[in-house]
C-alpha cells in the first residue's frame, strides 16, 4: 500500500473523485468533483467539476486541474496516480504530453491519501447516505 512519507513534496500527485454522489446543481444539473492532491503533503492542489452525465473529465477540464497544481509549485510532478476505476482518458493523454508518468493503481491503495479528504467533503455537503446535495451556481 502507498504511503506520504515514500515521497518528497511534488514528486508525485495524485487525482480523485471526492464526492460519492453526484452533487446537482439548479442551473446545471449533476456534477462530480475531482480533486488532484499532493501525495506527500495530502494538500489539495486542485478541483474541478466534472458533469456527471460524462464519464471524466474533457480535455479542457484535464488541463485545469493539471494548471491548478502547476501553479502552487511552478513545476509538474514526476508521476500521477490514477485510480483504475476513475475515467480519466483526456487527463491521463494530457499528463502524458506534459511529461507525467502515469500510474493506475486501485483506489484502495489510496485511501490513506484521499479518505480524510472524502470524509471533509461529506461533512461539508452534508453527506447523508446517498441523496443528492443541491447547491446553487450563482
Amino acid at each position: 500500500m502507498l504511503h506520504p512519507n515514500q515521497f518528497q513534496v511534488n514528486e508525485a500527485w495524485i487525482v480523485f473523485k471526492v464526492n460519492d454522489e453526484p452533487i446537482h446543481t439548479e442551473q446545471d444539473g449533476d456534477f462530480n468533483f475531482l480533486a488532484l492532491m499532493d501525495a506527500a503533503s495530502c494538500f489539495i492542489l486542485g478541483t474541478v467539476p466534472v458533469a456527471a452525465k460524462f464519464a471524466g473529465p474533457n480535455q479542457v477540464e484535464s488541463r485545469q486541474l493539471l494548471a491548478q497544481g502547476n501553479a502552487h509549485k511552478m513545476q509538474m510532478p514526476r508521476t500521477l496516480f490514477v485510480p483504475t476505476e476513475q475515467p480519466a482518458q483526456f487527463l491521463v493523454a494530457e499528463a502524458e504530453r506534459v511529461g507525467i508518468e502515469v500510474i493506475r493503481v486501485e483506489e484502495h491503495q489510496l485511501s490513506v491519501f484521499i479518505g480524510e479528504a472524502r470524509v471533509g467533503f461529506r461533512e461539508y455537503f452534508g453527506g447523508d447516505g446517498g441523496a443528492k446535495q443541491k447547491i446553487s451556481t450563482n
